[in-house]
């Protein structure tokens, strides 16, 4: 099959980006903002710790009444009260009085220091120490972690395990957002069936709603899946009720140049195609276009073609929605054997990587779904025709791209 006019990787890219679109923001609790995008900064609303804390359980004291303490001259101190993390004291240390202390509690006032209970013996309401201490020992300053008003997240932060704890800390229970994309994700073709134990003869399973779904849930996105006929009438009506109702609209199969894969033509009559056909291997055949001002990507039905175009293409596009940069994260690998490309196509080939090598090539078809296990991607760009075995060549690991 010819497909001629094919867009470069870059010009496509380029394409895509002119087009973006970023959604508005909500707000919502913080106990639902784990992976959410921050559409605030984040400013403490008061010092972390709020006080000065012990870190340790032990006894309060000033390190003055300690200077000449030693194992041959020990001193006992007076313990006058105690303090729970949680709670506080209302005293004031004076000469050789100690107050017993929690970890976490605040620091009394006269105190500047803390000696762990296991450096000590206690004996009734005193305790005795055999070595001197220096002032802040086991205290944690006020302010020491977050000062208040300062900028602790900045808008567009991906909220993880650590960011939401930080945000809590800030005096945060609620938090602007960037709302998620809603997808719309059509699989067209009339020989995909459901996943079963039996087989009807010349029907093909439909991976790819798995696949495909899978992915746009790692990029923090919400997705709808729709099984349709290679139907003209019934794409246009589908697609243009999902323009009304989604952000984005993905679809598999409909790429090929045949008398049954139809996208090009369904977006071509009620929107506009952006381009038809990009210089990549695998995924040439990648339609992007747009449809009542909204984002139409058509990927192969081809499992690691369809996978590739999304990875390249979608991907960036549903990151950004949610204020997200997304950049391909190429590293360096030496390659242990000598590979051939194809002149003028940007080869996104399958290859099993470790730290320091890419080892050995997987299947080499669009359609071999097997090649996805335990492979990354290896990129030669489209003016190297061979790599030899030593050559530096660079890697996209699949782990890189997660949400």
């Amino acid at each position: 099959m010819f497909l001629p006019n094919l867009k470069s990787l870059k010009d496509a890219l380029k394409c895509i980006e002119d087009n973006q679109k970023v959604l508005g923001t909500e707000k919502i609790f913080l106990k639902d903002a784990h992976k959410r995008v921050l559409a605030e900064k984040i400013v403490s609303s008061h010092d972390f710790p709020p006080f000065d804390k012990s870190t340790r359980d032990g006894f309060a004291i000033n390190s003055k009444d300690t200077l000449d303490i030693s194992e041959s001259n020990p001193k006992s101190f007076k313990i006058i009260d105690f303090i729970g993390a949680g709670f506080f004291s209302g005293k004031t240390l004076s000469n050789y009085e100690a107050i017993e202390i929690s970890t976490e509690a605040p620091i009394p006032s006269g105190a500047d220091a803390i000696i762990m209970k296991e450096d000590v013996s206690v004996n009734g309401d005193e305790v005795k120490l055999f070595s001197k201490v220096s002032s802040d020992d086991f205290i944690y300053k006020k302010g020491k972690d977050i000062k208040k008003r300062e900028i602790i997240l900045q808008k567009n932060t991906l909220i993880d395990f650590q960011e939401i704890g930080l945000i809590a800390s800030a005096g945060y229970n609620e938090v602007e957002v960037y709302k998620k994309p809603k997808i719309k994700l059509f699989v067209t073709g009339s020989e995909l069936v459901q996943p079963s134990k039996t087989l009807e003869k010349a029907k093909i399973m439909n991976s790819n709603q798995f696949t495909i779904s899978s992915l746009i849930k790692n990029s923090g996105a919400i997705v709808e899946v729709e099984h349709i006929k290679d139907d003209f009438d019934s794409l246009v009506d589908s697609i243009n009720q999902a323009t009304k109702e989604f952000d984005a609209i993905i679809t598999t199969g409909g790429t090929a140049i045949s008398k049954k894969d139809l996208i090009f033509d369904v977006v071509n009559s009620i929107g506009k195609v952006l381009f038809r056909g990009v210089d990549i291997r695998p995924g040439k055949l990648f339609v992007c276009g747009i449809v009542n001002d909204t984002m139409v990507f058509n990927f192969s039905g081809s499992p690691v073609a369809a996978m590739t175009q999304y990875d390249i293409f979608a991907r960036k596009y549903i990151f950004k929605m949610q204020g997200v940069d997304f950049y391909l994260n190429f590293v360096e690998r030496e390659l242990l054997f000598d590979f051939s490309s194809k002149l003028g196509v940007v080869d996104f080939s399958r290859f099993i990587a470790d730290d320091d090598y890419v080892i050995k090539m997987v299947k080499h078809s669009s359609d071999a779904t097997s090649s996805l296990i335990d492979a990354n991607y290896m990129f030669i760009d489209k003016n190297i025709e061979k790599c030899k075995k030593g050559d530096l060549v660079k890697v996209l690991f699949f782990n890189s791209m997660t949400w």
